[in-house]
């Protein structure tokens, strides 16, 4: 077998990632649907007769060792994949509003509950809501989910899932991989909340979307689990400005967050936010330089697929996704690059209290990718206009409807994530995969979120200074260098990526990825340092802002990881990595 599934070091138990889903918006209102549901994988082509195969655990995809499935289990773009369970509502958990939210399910979907469909949903990375007052009762319920996913045989975002995994693509996944739960709320709720720090003006301000025109109460507290109240308000309308008093400054070394209570009505929601401010300044030396609370900061980030050996796309546990932030953290980085996936809301709240700044990709789509244009070209300094139909064609977005779609997922994107306090950057598009129109789009996103960074096209097929405040490189196989003549802040957004394989922690034990392998730990480790001590650490005087190193763990085939697969193994002595990063400071 060429393959092997490992497990890591977390296991999700009967009821896997059993917390509330959503910390930046949390109510006591929950009733998690995780754990083991009926399922039954068909071709399209045959007629379900209600006969399920077997038990799946939910958030787990049937490919995934977690899911508890046969190895090699699929659902390829010809087949269905049917869930279902019962579950019990208790009579005092139903109010006015029931609603079911699912995390993710790649890719369209299609909802039941006690035999009356509540609604259909495409986009395999999306959060999406239903409402399900009128179906929902006390006692026994029925859930039942139809799905299917065309993988990489259509234009939708699928991120580096790949029908023919191998390399830098990954085995693909489908159905249900993030939490499914319920919530009930009053007639009156709170449905959403924008929050903006404002360091420049010493207040936060409060966007409010109620269900109706009833005020809402305020509380600020010290902190996430304080107690301790630092003011409370009523606001009568959709806005509010509150005065923040002697307060801390959210940072990397200081990730201090306050504590935030809304009450509409009878609804609760807890909340949090932290005062920081991110853009660009420029220095002494006159480098434009990407800035926290004002100042030049040099970023030194991870690139983080977000894979597991386990679970594949979803962590085995809350755990699991707090460990590898505080392994990042441990080594000295102050930066993640969340490369073309979306986490589960948990993931940003370990980030916002560890205090680790994020990149965020897009995730990207597009029909078959054209390694001329998207790589062969790129690579060698030839950049392609991607604002009209031939560009559109060699970069994978012929269809409008994909360019539509792309749009759409942006803004849900940015709108699910947008009070993760940690999150500094946006990154629509990445090496030239499915990009088009990125110049209006990076404006249409800078209007929408003024408050965070944008690197518009990282790595390749750069569209000039109309398009990004960055000129974001990626540079693995030739010398390290930074523009010289450029205006723009100079990031090197990819790089590294550094390799060495441990037997035993591996996916495949025959195939093997890496852009530099080295045959024994100590090789990787004097490697890496020369890297940062030759490449990296002189270069920050010469302009460069921020860098991103390739990356946290292993996956699949790919063995340039800080970390094994399986998290089993770390790879570079912590302190070395650490006392690296220490180094990188702009002395303005």
């Amino acid at each position: 077998m060429e393959t092997v599934r490992l497990n890591t070091l977390f296991n999700p138990g009967e009821v896997p990632l059993a917390e509330y889903p959503r910390p930046q918006f949390e109510r006591k209102s929950y009733i998690s649907l995780n754990g083991k549901w009926d399922y039954a994988i068909l071709r399209k082509s045959e007629t379900f007769t209600g006969a399920y195969q077997g038990k799946i655990l939910v958030p787990y995809s049937p490919e995934s060792l977690l899911s508890g499935l046969d190895e090699g289990t699929s659902v390829t773009p010809d087949d269905k994949l049917y869930y279902h369970r019962t579950f019990d509502v208790p009579a005092e958990f139903i109010k006015a509003h029931t609603f079911i939210n699912f995390g993710a399910v790649d890719f369209w979907c299609r909802v039941t509950v006690n035999g009356a469909i509540v609604g259909e949903h495409s986009g395999g990375y999306m959060p999406f809501t239903f409402e399900i007052t009128d179906m929902i009762k006390a006692g026994a319920n029925t859930i039942e989910v139809e799905v299917t996913d065309p993988s990489d045989t259509s234009y939708h975002s699928r991120a580096k899932q790949s029908m023919k995994r191998g390399g830098i693509w990954y085995t693909p996944q489908s159905g249900i991989w993030q939490s499914v739960w319920l919530e009930s709320v009053p007639e009156a709720y709170l449905k959403d909340v924008t929050i903006i720090p404002d360091i420049d003006n010493d207040l936060v301000k409060l966007k409010f979307v109620k269900s109706a025109d009833v005020p809402v109460e305020v509380l600020v507290l010290d902190g996430i689990d304080s107690t301790k109240q630092l003011s409370a308000t009523i606001c009568d309308g959709d806005e509010i400005d509150i005065p923040m008093k002697n307060y801390e400054l959210w940072c990397p070394e200081n990730p201090k967050l306050y504590g935030l209570a809304f009450k509409v009505g009878d609804d609760i929601v807890k909340s949090y936010f932290g005062m920081r401010k991110f853009g660009f300044v420029t220095d002494s030396k006159g480098f434009k330089r990407i800035a926290l609370n004002n100042k030049p900061y040099f970023m030194s980030g991870v690139l983080d697929q977000g894979y597991w050996s386990d679970g594949m796309l979803t962590p085995p546990e809350n755990k699991a996704l707090e460990y590898d932030v505080k392994l990042v953290k441990s080594m000295g980085f102050n930066m993640i690059r969340k490369h073309i996936k979306i986490e589960p809301l948990r993931w940003y709240y370990h980030c916002d209290k560890e205090g680790i700044l994020v990149w965020q990709d897009m995730v990207t789509g597009g029909t078959k990718y054209n390694m001329l244009y998207i790589g062969v070209l790129a690579f060698v300094g030839i950049h392609i206009k991607d604002d009209n139909e031939r560009a559109y064609k060699k970069l994978a977005r012929a269809e409008k409807e994909s360019r539509d779609e792309f749009e759409k997922e942006v803004d849900i994107t940015m709108n699910y994530l947008k009070n993760c306090v940690s999150l500094c950057c946006w990154v629509p598009f990445n090496e030239g995969w499915g990009q088009f129109d990125s110049v209006r789009i990076t404006k249409k996103m800078k209007a929408k979120d003024p408050t965070r960074i944008i690197d518009s096209v990282s790595g390749w097929n750069d569209q000039g200074k109309d398009s990004s405040d960055m000129k974001s490189q990626h540079i693995y196989f030739r010398p390290i260098t930074v523009p010289h003549f450029e205006k723009r802040c100079r990031v090197l957004s990819e790089f590294g990526g550094y390799s060495y394989k441990v037997d035993r922690h591996v996916f495949s034990p025959k195939k093997s990825f890496g852009y530099r392998i080295y045959k024994t730990p100590e090789k990787l480790a004097k490697a890496f340092k020369k890297l940062y001590e030759k490449s990296i650490i002189p270069n920050v005087a010469k302009g460069l802002s921020a860098t991103v190193y390739t990356q946290v763990s292993d996956v699949e085939e790919e063995i340039n990881g800080l970390v094994t697969f399986d998290r089993k193994e770390i790879k570079l002595p912590i302190d070395m990595v650490k006392a690296l990063n220490s180094q990188l400071v702009i002395r303005d």
